[in-house]
Order: structure tokens, then C-alpha cells, then sequence
């Protein structure tokens, strides 16, 4: 047997290097600190986002990311929250002030990622794609006799 004791190991999160600038932040949230990096890994590794940084809304007191989803695209604005977080109106209106298109990101306790579009007022939406045919006449349908 040997002496050597293993060192338990550390938590990677917590030495990561957009961990640490988050933290600087000084957001005190550190339950919306956490998601904000689990949305950040998402969006850059799994997604493939560009020029994703991290800022701090003062009004707020959260963590905001900023990026690109591809090279030449619009920034556009991820605001990560616990699902369990409230949301007002007006924590809305201060992030789309900002001028950038918004995505709101929900995140699970269990690392679920759910992203939803935020705009300001109504949008259309677009028309559905896919070839459609109009048959022009309803089918009927056959009834069953009952006997």
C-alpha cells in the first residue's frame, strides 16, 4: 500500500477563467453568477457563439452576457436566471434598453438550458414553411353503423 494521500479534486468551475472574471462582477447573487457561467459554456462551447464577454448590470445586479452567434452577426444580449427567479416588466425593459436583441435564458436546477427571444413590442411571425396543397373540399369520414 502506499502513503500517497490523493488530494480530492477541486471544483473546475470555480478555477475557470470566466468564472473568475464573473466574480470580480461582485454581483452578489452567486446562485445567478453560477447559471451566467453555465450559459456562457453553453453558448460557447456547444454553440459555437463569438465575442462572448460578461457584464455586470448595475441596475439590476446581475450578470449579463454580450455576444455574437456568429462572426458578423448583431450582439445580442443573454440575461441568465434560476427558473425559480421573478422577472418584472421593467428588469426586461432595462436590458433591452440597451439597444441589442435579447434572449432570456432559463436555467434548471438540474443545468437545463431553455433560451426564449425577447423583443420589444410585437412581433409577426413568420408565415409557416413547407409546401402545402389546398385540397379544396373537406374528407368526410365514414361513420361506423351501429347494429
Amino acid at each position: 500500500m502506499s502513503d500517497v494521500s490523493e488530494k480530492p479534486p477541486q471544483n473546475w468551475i470555480l478555477l475557470h477563467p470566466t468564472y473568475l472574471q464573473m466574480q470580480k462582477l461582485e454581483v452578489e447573487d452567486q446562485e445567478q453568477v453560477h447559471a451566467a457561467f453555465l450559459v456562457y459554456m453553453d453558448l460557447t462551447e456547444v454553440r459555437g457563439w463569438k465575442e462572448v464577454s460578461c457584464v455586470k448590470s448595475l441596475e439590476l445586479q446581475l450578470v449579463l452576457l454580450e455576444g455574437r452567434e456568429k462572426d458578423g452577426a448583431p450582439i445580442q444580449i443573454v440575461l441568465p436566471l434560476p427558473v425559480h427567479r421573478s422577472l418584472t416588466h421593467k428588469s426586461i425593459r432595462h436590458v433591452l434598453d440597451r439597444g441589442f436583441p435579447m434572449l432570456l435564458c432559463a436555467v434548471a436546477s438540474d443545468s437545463t438550458l431553455v433560451y426564449q427571444r425577447m423583443t420589444d413590442g410585437l412581433v409577426t411571425p413568420d408565415p409557416p414553411a413547407g409546401p402545402f396543397q389546398d385540397v379544396g373540399r373537406r374528407q368526410h369520414r365514414k361513420r361506423r353503423q351501429q347494429h
